[in-house]
């Protein structure tokens, strides 16, 4: 029967979520001209129609066909409902699925699973709980399908405590349930429980590891989702996309270029594709450890590109201290058609801040208001107010913070405390700096910098005053911490630390550093360090900063011409600046310092950032 040669299609690659509109076109126009070649259509070649039309995307044409249906059954309703799930219309898909049950037609198992994903896709949790007391009435439940749907469906609308009880109460259960049950506490951000699962887990697959892996890295335990990739290798799985773009944003955070640069290497090894999210993210990696022409590398070696990867660039071009270029980057983006976002604006308005071009971003961001019609966020006018602040223009910064549309974040009250720091103006910073401590008690940094304009001005007794302040809401100074890669591992400093094991070399590379450092002509400066003791040893504790200490590592374990690439949690000090660009001369090597706003990269006694940071 014609039907069946229908149903052959369906089921010869056809029937599969991952075949594209473009394939096998023939066999569906042809199948069309069968099924209307019919001098009877039966129910069973109109349902396999509509769900040849589903596979294909042709929703239009499976509900025509559908409507003009006389008779229908359970497949019937089955398929139209898979139709709109695989092709993401969900609250089609829940529609459909209440009007078949509204006019009595018997739910199966097929049926029940469908709709359940259309519920986890829309996250409603009540609708999956009707359709699973439906499915216990008609005795569906025992289904291992039925029941992996259900787990996943509590899992990704949070209801964790029951998918967890459907899991332990199952007496069968594969690898979908199991990893149902990893994403399900990932997304609950239960990443004990989710390592339990999956160390408990009777077998793995790519899915496991990918979701695991993933799972770290979207909870910022960057070293776990590395350790756990490298597992993975020697459990002998090859990673999906999705593991490896999780391992390279864990790289890029870790500042663990040579494990990202590995990554890289397998990926042109096993002949994979480098396609808009892989590449955007080698990018974002490369530009964060900043190896900027290898980041070029990647972006033009990309046959697609989205607006994400021209984003990835204008902002890690910017970040490295590459203005000029980050700019013509964006004059490219737009010559290519390619239409800038919210995002592109953070990073182009972020690329003036960092050099001072004042009238060049105000110019974008009316650009942006009025040009490409995208009404700035909390982000953009951050950077404004950044922007002003930094080149001096404090009253500008306030006044545009104060006609903010919405409420300013502390973020852009800190930089603006940042700002009066930075050119002296104490009673602003004093005003802005209780409005800070008022809006986030918990903070350190703004606490510190406070602290800090107290004493650059000799305010010990109001410097007190706000340390006691952190003493009664329990805020802890976050230390000043560096790290630096050698030879595949990531050894951390903290500032003052002496626990390294190789702390005897290290403490004898920081007196040459001296010595050296003398001969260029430096002077520690003591301003930084903003204490009530004598000079001597204010001179020590600047000496001991955590950026010192990782330079003269680097200098001992990286042999030239590698770059000694440091990553630091907060801004680097004036001191440690001028240090590290006298460093970079006295010793002949390339020094690149990640800080907690920019990259500066120190050589032959000069910074990338030109002093203004």
């Amino acid at each position: 029967m014609v039907w069946r040669q229908i149903q052959r299609w369906v089921c010869e690659g056809l029937f599969h979520p991952s075949v594209g509109m473009g394939s096998k076109t023939g066999n569906v126009e042809e199948a069309k001209h069968i099924y209307h070649q019919m001098p009877e259509r039966s129910i069973i070649a109109s349902n396999s129609m509509i769900v040849l039309f589903g596979i294909k995307g042709l929703v239009v044409e499976a509900c025509k066909l559908f409507d003009a249906m006389l008779e229908k059954d359970m497949v019937t309703w089955s398929a139209l409902i898979a139709c709109f799930q695989q092709n993401e219309m969900f609250e089609e898909a829940i529609r459909t699925f209440v009007g078949m049950h509204k006019i009595g037609v018997m739910v199966d198992e097929v049926v029940a699973v469908s709709a359940l994903s259309a519920c986890a896709d829309l996250l409603i949790v009540n609708m999956g709980k009707l359709i699973h007391s439906l499915s216990l009435k008609v005795g569906t439940e025992s289904y291992i399908n039925l029941q992996n749907a259900l787990i996943y469906m509590y899992s990704k609308c949070g209801d964790i405590v029951v998918a967890r009880k459907l899991f332990d109460e199952a007496y069968l259960l594969d690898l979908i349930s199991w990893n149902s049950m990893i994403s399900g506490y990932l997304k609950c951000s239960l990443v004990d429980n989710a390592k339990a699962i999956f160390d408990s887990m009777p077998e793995k697959d790519v899915v496991s590891w990918s979701s695991m892996i993933s799972g770290y890295a979207q909870h910022d335990l960057f070293d776990e989702s590395l350790a756990l990739f490298q597992e993975m290798q020697m459990s002998g799985f090859k990673p999906d996309e999705a593991t490896l773009v999780s391992v390279i944003s864990a790289c890029a955070r870790l500042a663990a270029l040579e494990q990202g640069k590995w990554v890289h290497a397998y990926i042109k090894k096993n002949g994979l594709t480098i396609n808009v999210i892989l590449g955007t993210t080698l990018i974002d990696m490369y530009m964060k450890c900043g190896c900027v022409e290898t980041a070029l590398e990647v972006f033009y070696g990309m046959i697609e590109k989205g607006v994400s990867t021209w984003n990835a660039l204008i902002l890690g071009l910017a970040m490295n201290g590459l203005v000029e270029s980050s700019l013509d980057m964006f004059s490219n983006m737009k010559k290519c058609h390619v239409t800038p976002n919210e995002i592109t604006f953070v990073g182009v308005l972020g690329a003036c801040r960092h050099m001072g071009l004042v009238d060049e971003g105000q110019h974008h961001f009316h650009s942006m208001i009025h040009d490409h019609k995208i009404q700035p966020n909390v982000k953009h006018y951050g950077c404004m107010v950044d922007l002003l602040g930094r080149a001096g223009k404090l009253q500008e910064a306030e006044e545009l913070l104060n006609r903010m549309p919405m409420t300013p974040d502390v973020a852009t009250w800190g930089a603006l405390l940042g700002a009066c720091k930075k050119h002296g103006d104490s009673e602003m910073g004093k005003r802005v700096g209780r409005k800070l401590i008022e809006l986030q008690p918990d903070h350190d940094g703004f606490h510190v910098l406070l602290s800090n304009i107290y004493a650059s001005k000799g305010k010990w007794d109001d410097v007190l005053e706000i340390r006691g302040m952190m003493t009664k809401h329990r805020v802890l100074k976050i230390p000043g911490c560096s790290m630096i890669e050698a030879n595949g591992v990531i050894h951390e400093f903290l500032a003052g630390d002496k626990t390294h094991p190789n702390m005897d070399a290290i403490e004898d590379m920081l007196v040459e550093m001296a010595m050296k450092l003398k001969l260029e002509g430096y002077t520690p400066d003591t301003n930084e360090v903003l204490l009530d003791v004598d000079e001597e040893e204010k001179e020590s504790t600047l000496f001991r900063h955590s950026e010192k200490l990782a330079i003269a590592f680097g200098l001992i374990n990286i042999s030239p011409p590698t770059p000694i690439r440091i990553m630091k949690n907060l801004r680097i000090c004036n001191d440690c600046h001028t240090a590290a660009k006298l460093i970079s001369k006295a010793f002949c090597r390339k020094i690149v310092v990640r800080d907690r706003h920019r990259f500066h990269h120190f050589e032959q006694g000069f910074c990338s950032c030109k002093d203004y940071w």
